[in-house]
């Protein structure tokens, strides 16, 4: 499936719970990348920072810079959100600001490697939690590498006002990058207007609405049992339906002759150890 994009224009509507959320429920092979510039929240907040060392992002942007190690080091970044299986696997955000700096340059080369992961050996698909545009150095590159932007808002007037500059902004510049129309995509988050009424007031289709479920919120902020059953999990779990239809249809549809086809990534045969692949 490729890149799937969440991004907000600002506040907290929940961008990086509804990923984690969706992150936990998905049916494929899944890697969760926090690029939020501002910083990640899941290795301190849902994982309680429980690992041996510094791990994510940051450290990956640090290599690079030094050395070119993207492609070496990648997988040992990575958590294991259902361990042993390393089938949900997360690759934790920024955890110093200082980091930012080495990350914010390396936008489009982290582009270019999630992209390779779908046709990898095994494939995986990328959820991207891109966290809020109103920050300093916003990843564009990877909401342009993406197959689905989905912008997370809450359905309240003032979100939503913020939410339709933003989904202007978004439109024009992947317009001006030459992205396939029908990328982007609104994800509504808890109670207020009806769905309708926001997708005919900010002219884009909300592909789906995420139950306000502040229990289930907690424990993905924090750390804790994830109940499958709790509404917000069953509709992040229900997620992966629209999106995947949506991939298929505007694949079908666009299926672009001698497209270039982006550089397979081979996972590593070895198991990992402490969480880690």
């Amino acid at each position: 499936m490729a890149i799937i994009a969440l991004v907000s224009a600002k506040g907290s509507p929940g961008v990086t719970t509804a990923a984690l959320a969706a992150a936990l429920s998905w049916h494929r092979r899944l890697v969760l990348a926090e690029c939020d510039p501002a910083g990640g929240s899941i290795l301190a907040g849902y994982l309680g920072g429980a690992l041996d060392g510094p791990r994510g992002i940051g450290e990956l942007a640090v290599g690079e810079l030094r050395d070119g190690s993207l492609e070496h080091t990648f997988w040992s970044q990575l958590v294991d959100l259902d361990a042993p299986r390393r089938e949900r696997l997360l690759l934790p955000g920024v955890v110093d600001p200082a980091q930012a700096g080495s990350v914010i340059p390396l936008w489009q080369r982290f582009a270019d490697y999630f992209t390779g992961l779908e046709r990898g050996e095994p494939p995986y698909d990328v959820l991207v939690d891109c966290g809020r545009l109103a920050v300093g150095g916003p990843p564009w590159p990877l909401l342009r590498a993406a197959t689905v932007v989905l912008l997370v808002t809450r359905a309240t007037l003032p979100d939503l006002s913020a939410t339709r500059a933003t989904a202007r902004a978004i439109e024009r510049d992947l317009t001006e990058h030459r992205v396939p129309p029908g990328t982007l995509r609104l994800l509504v988050v808890g109670d207020g207007h009806g769905t309708s009424e926001i997708s005919k007031a900010l002219r884009l289709p909300v592909i789906a609405r995420l139950p306000h479920d502040p229990r289930t919120a907690e424990v993905l902020a924090h750390g804790g049992t994830v109940r499958a059953n709790r509404p917000l999990m069953r509709a992040a779990g229900a997620l992966e339906v629209p999106v995947r239809a949506l991939l298929d249809r505007r694949r079908a549809r666009l299926a672009w002759p001698g497209a270039t086809t982006p550089r397979a990534v081979t996972a590593p045969s070895v198991p990992g150890v402490s969480g880690a692949v």
